[in-house]
């Protein structure tokens, strides 16, 4: 490695970061992170952290898992890379699938299509809900509906159903047909209702109301997150997402599930959409496929679909859709290691325990610092401090101020993620009660240095 004064005098010089303005990581360098161990991240000075953002909502399993480690090692001398586009195939993505299929049942999902990430996995399923309909007569159905707020990866088609303008504004004009509707978020909506229950009433009937407009007939599917992630950590009622299910089951539009940040544990559930009792027709996963540790995802397919492609005589079946890390073998290893220690250490329920205990000190720390306006979570480990500058007025607080939040928690002791006026927090699914306290703590600084 190159020594630290090269690193910090080269830091974002020739390379740009996803998410940020050029200019702005030059005057403000990244943080250079250089090693991990367990949940915490080391820097390039030596500074150790607990890490709150997992990653990027994937290191689910800390940095310290060796069997995925092991598994990428033996996969890398046996096979270390050949594509399964039509005609060949490798053993690892064989048994992963089937692997998958097992974890993946109850929730009435039995195929795999491998992707490279979470938004490969996206594109994938808008692809797939649009020849479904193809395959079944109904060309017509091309229209994507989704919520606003919600995060869905960066390709266009993804972009376009994102719900945050942010993503959208400097790209459009973005792919046609794609129509949003309001997000249950008790704190900010344009029916000013705080109640959970009502709110979510509020958001169905916008939806049956947007169905009707449009044409039940035009709309190919459905894309949700089970809780919105990087929108802000929004959490529905428990009536919304099987209320989203029965309307498009009535209506004949699929139901995609964006499970690329709660598949795996991360809700305290298995997945996002059996935390809320619903089977969707496709699921996106990614991220804690692999734990981080490789580039891999998959779309999981229902039965249903399954059969409809299956079943063609016409030819309309034939996809024409795929990557080139597509089931790469290493990939495939990694996540089939993954998938082990994850069942193993039943994450779900350490998630469910240490996210009630962030989300309790979370609320502590809301009731004695005045900026933060709201405090969202208590489904597992994914939870957002929401700040302001005035809590009757509801004013987002100034870019400046948050961000000196977060660095000095960061000096604290703890890695947060910071996005628009949101405190996100993500960490390992592994982390101890200790790890929660100190979180809480740098937190706590954090918010006293403003």
């Amino acid at each position: 490695m190159k020594d630290v004064n090269f690193l910090k005098e080269k830091n974002a010089r020739s390379l740009w970061h996803p998410m940020a303005h050029p200019a702005d990581s030059l005057a403000h360098p990244p943080t250079i992170v250089t090693g991990a161990t367990g949940v915490r991240i080391r820097d390039v000075d030596g500074h150790e952290v607990v890490d709150a953002v997992g990653g990027l909502w994937n290191v689910n399993l800390g940095y310290s898992c060796q069997a995925i480690k092991d598994a990428i090692a033996q996969q890398l001398d046996a096979l270390p890379y050949y594509s399964i586009f039509r005609g060949t195939s490798n053993d690892q993505v064989i048994q992963l699938a089937e692997e998958l299929r097992d974890f993946f049942e109850p929730d009435g999902l039995s195929r795999a299509f491998y992707t490279s990430g979470g938004s490969d996995s996206v594109e994938t399923a808008l692809r797939l809900a649009r020849q479904y309909h193809k395959i079944r007569g109904e060309a017509g159905r091309v229209k994507y509906l989704s919520l606003k707020k919600g995060y869905h990866g960066t390709h266009f088609g993804g972009a376009s159903v994102n719900g945050n303008a942010n993503f959208r504004t400097a790209y459009e004009p973005l792919l046609a047909g794609c129509h949003h509707i309001p997000a249950p978020y008790t704190y900010r909506n344009p029916f000013d209702e705080s109640d959970p229950g009502k709110l979510a009433q509020l958001c169905l009937s916008a939806l049956e109301d947007e169905i009707a407009f449009q044409g039940p007939g035009s709309i190919a599917a459905f894309i949700m997150e089970p809780i919105l992630g990087a929108g802000g950590v929004i959490p529905p009622d428990k009536s919304f997402m099987p209320g989203v299910r029965e309307i498009c089951s009535r209506h004949g539009i699929l139901l995609i599930a964006d499970e690329v940040i709660t598949a795996f544990g991360r809700t305290g559930s298995w997945t996002g959409s059996r935390h809320w009792g619903v089977q969707p027709d496709l699921m996106c996963t990614a991220k804690a496929i692999t734990n981080g540790y490789f580039p891999f995802g998959a779309l999981m397919i229902s039965e249903e679909i399954a059969q409809v492609f299956e079943r063609d005589e016409t030819g309309k079946a034939a996809i024409g859709h795929g990557y080139t890390y597509s089931g790469h073998p290493v990939g495939a290893a990694a996540a089939l290691a993954c998938l082990s220690e994850t069942l193993a250490l039943d994450v779900p329920t350490n998630a469910a325990a240490r996210g009630a205990e962030l989300h309790a000190g979370l609320l502590d720390l809301q009731s004695q610092h005045e900026v933060v306006g709201d405090v969202r979570g208590g489904h597992g480990l994914m939870c957002a401090l929401e700040l302001v500058e005035d809590r009757r007025a509801k004013t987002a607080v100034d870019k400046a101020r948050i961000g000196k939040v977060q660095e000095a928690a960061y000096a604290a002791g703890a890695m947060v993620r910071v996005s628009g006026s949101n405190i996100i927090l993500s960490p390992p699914l592994v982390l101890t009660s200790r790890d929660v306290q100190a979180i809480l703590s740098a937190l706590d600084a954090g918010l006293g240095a403003i």
